[in-house]
């Protein structure tokens, strides 16, 4: 895909350089953070938060009751990763590339990004697991939304991301959790029970009453 224009009539491309103005304003302590929070510590606190949601659900009371709420949890990252899967022929297909390679002025915070930019993996891995966690349980699924639009901010904070990637990473991940949700409750859901029926490892799915 050709470089978008510079002139400031694509909103795209005014809101990129509205948002990404704000790390050359910043101080570099701040700037730091960002990079590291944007790159890998937004990620890190989902995954934490499908553990803390799993623990959680597995202490329900019946068996049928465990295995369902963690089938649930279990495909939270089967949906984050078949979103990611889904999206490598997306990127190959649109070959859009990064914004700094198009515009100058740009704040880049994270080197050696030289793969296509649309649509974003970090938004669409971070928008998967909101959205399935939403699907799973409701209030760690709101906390799992919140985090993946900041996410979707920090992608264009650092300069490495238009925000119509984001916007395209939050629609196919959110897309693939919930339509295929239904379907791998259908398959999970019996596997749960099976593993809660165990002896050795059924402790993942039930905490069994005392």
């Amino acid at each position: 895909m050709a470089g978008l224009d510079t002139t400031g009539s694509n909103p795209d491309v005014s809101l990129l350089y509205d948002i990404n103005g704000l790390a050359e304003d910043s101080p570099g302590w701040l700037a730091k953070s960002m990079e590291f929070v944007g790159e890998y510590g937004l990620l890190l606190a989902l995954v934490l938060l499908v553990v803390w949601c799993w623990w959680g659900q597995r202490k329900r009371g019946a068996l049928e009751e465990a295995a369902a709420s963690v089938a649930a949890v279990v495909w939270v990252p089967l949906a984050a990763g078949i979103a990611v899967l889904v999206n490598v022929p997306i990127r190959g297909f649109v070959e859009r590339r990064r914004p700094f390679m198009d515009h100058d002025g740009l704040t880049v915070l994270v080197d050696g990004k030289t793969d296509f930019s649309f649509v974003s993996d970090h938004a669409t891995l971070a928008m998967a697991l909101g959205a399935a966690l939403f699907v799973a349980n409701r209030k760690f699924g709101l906390a799992g939304i919140a985090i993946a639009l900041l996410e979707g901010f920090c992608r264009v904070f650092m300069g490495v991301h238009y925000p119509t990637d984001v916007v395209g990473g939050f629609a196919l991940g959110t897309a693939v959790a919930l339509l295929l949700s239904p379907l791998a409750m259908a398959l999970l859901t019996p596997v749960a029970t099976a593993v809660g029926r165990s002896g050795r490892v059924g402790w993942l799915v039930w905490a069994r009453p005392a």
